[in-house]
This record gives structure tokens, C-alpha cells and sequence, in this order.
């Protein structure tokens, strides 16, 4: 796909606010109609991202809902929050990019265009470019024409499973930013027919039988999906996101299922591929 639109870095200086408590979404709509960027839900407490200083909302905020604590307040520029520069990754003939680094596309005809926004996972965690590898070996290996992506953050691997050939992709996240950071990458990337972004929570998945089966999460959430039913259906898996401690719980469960382990990637953190049998 050629780059036509030219893009900026979505913000310059990020107002977060730290809360005790979930944000009920009827009191986002009726506050934060400017200036804001989204709540990221972390288990009983929510982060709110603004673009300008906006401590009367919050009070606003603590008046509806006064259950919430304000625990604390940030003030950062938005490449502090990203951890510095962006980095442009290269990985089986494509490059991934953030979309205001528009002229790659004049040098390079296959680029995956990535806007984390404020969601982590721009390609540069080991997880993630494990994961990334552990995809590009399953295409190797197999047809892939159906696949679930279960904990997509900002949607990269879905978007390369798009860019590699799979038809017909669920990307899936309990967390509300996370999908909205997804679809708005899928609809940078023109891959509205083949990405569906779902928020919804994994534990409670019921899926049919796809080609590949992606999850790059908690090791608490992969290790109830791995013993679930469900997880033998699926053709081929990727199992990313856990610490060395926690493979070994992982891998002893794999051992008593039928499947097998077709490549894995081991260093500080865990990732594997593998099939059923």
C-alpha cells in the first residue's frame, strides 16, 4: 500500500492521571469531550490520558464517581512515555513504521504503518519481536488463512498476519484503549476487510477452530486458555509473554496435550510455535 497521507506524532505533552477505581464509561462521555486521549484499565485502576492540563475534569470526575481516589498525576513529553525514539524494524521483506516516518514508503514498497498512541507495542519488546518471528515461521511453514490474536495492545501482529496473507483476523483485548489504538492502526494500514478489533475478555473466549492462534499475555490469563477445550482446536499456536519460571509450567502442560512445539525462542522471556498432532 502507498502512503499518501502525511502524519505527526500524534502528541507532544501527555496529562495522566492515576485513579483507584474503574471509570465508568457514561462519565467519560459526558466530561471529556476535548483534550482527552483515552483510559487505560490496569485491574482495579484506570490511567486517563489528556493533551492539556485537566485537574477540574477529574475533580468533575470524583464528584459523579466518588468511590475513585486520584493517586497521583503526571506531566511527561510523549516521546518520554514511548521510551525514547521510535525505531523502524525490518522483518521478512517489510518494514514497520510509524505512519509520520512517511517517506519509507519511497524506498521500501511493503511497509506495516504502526501508531502506538499511548498503548505499548511498537515491535521494539522481545516478546513482541519474538512473536513477530514466531508468525513469519508459521507462514513458512503453512497456509494461514484464519487467525486470533488474543492481548493485540496496539494490533502489530495482527497487522503483519494481514500483511503475510491470513483473510480473516480477531484481534482481541480486554482493554478499551488498546482497541481503539488497534483500529485505528488497521484502518491506517487499509486492512478494515481482514481485522476485526474486539474488546472482550479472553478468559471467556469460545472460539471457532482457527489456523492460528496468537497469544502474547499474561502468563495468570495464557496458562486458564491453555488448559481450556478450545486451545487443541486451533491448527498452529503462539505462546509469547512469559518469564523463564513460568515456561516451565507452561511447556509441562503443553507436554501432556496433543500437540508439539515446532520452534521456540528462549532467552529472559519465553516464545514458542507449535501445532497440534
Amino acid at each position: 500500500m502507498k502512503q499518501t497521507n502525511i502524519y505527526c506524532p500524534p502528541y507532544e505533552i501527555l496529562y495522566i492521571y492515576y485513579i483507584q477505581g474503574k471509570v465508568k464509561a457514561l462519565s467519560e462521555k459526558q466530561l471529556f469531550l476535548s483534550h482527552y486521549i483515552g483510559n487505560w484499565v490496569e485491574a482495579d485502576t484506570s490511567f486517563l490520558f489528556f493533551t492539556c492540563e485537566s485537574r477540574e475534569k477529574i475533580d468533575q470526575l470524583m464528584a459523579i464517581q466518588p468511590e475513585l481516589i486520584l493517586l497521583d498525576s503526571f506531566q511527561m513529553t510523549y516521546q518520554e512515555w514511548c521510551g525514547g525514539q521510535f525505531e523502524v524494524i525490518s522483518l521478512a521483506d517489510f518494514i514497520i513504521a510509524p505512519p509520520w516516518m512517511h517517506k519509507i514508503s519511497e524506498i521500501d514498497p511493503r511497509p506495516i504503518w504502526l501508531d502506538p498512541g499511548v498503548v505499548f507495542g511498537a515491535g521494539t519488546h522481545p516478546t513482541t519481536y519474538d512473536c513477530l518471528q514466531a508468525i513469519d515461521a508459521a507462514f513458512s511453514l503453512y497456509s494461514i488463512e484464519t487467525m486470533v490474536d488474543i492481548g493485540t495492545g496496539t494490533g502489530l501482529l495482527s497487522l503483519f498476519g494481514a500483511r503475510k496473507g491470513a483473510q480473516r483476523i480477531v484481534a482481541l483485548d480486554l482493554n478499551p484503549l488498546a482497541v481503539q489504538t488497534t483500529q485505528n492502526n488497521i484502518q491506517i494500514n487499509d486492512l478494515d476487510k481482514h481485522i476485526f478489533a474486539v474488546q472482550a475478555d479472553a478468559s471467556h473466549l469460545v472460539t471457532k477452530s482457527v489456523d492460528l492462534w496468537v497469544a502474547n499475555i499474561h502468563f495468570d490469563v495464557l496458562i486458564s486458555l491453555v488448559q481450556s477445550p478450545e486451545f487443541i482446536r486451533h491448527k498452529l499456536f503462539v505462546i509469547s509473554g512469559l518469564m523463564y519460571s513460568e515456561s516451565l509450567i507452561i511447556k509441562d502442560l503443553l507436554s501432556k496435550l496433543p500437540v508439539k512445539i515446532i520452534q521456540s525462542w528462549e532467552g529472559t522471556w519465553f516464545t514458542c510455535l507449535g501445532a497440534t498432532i
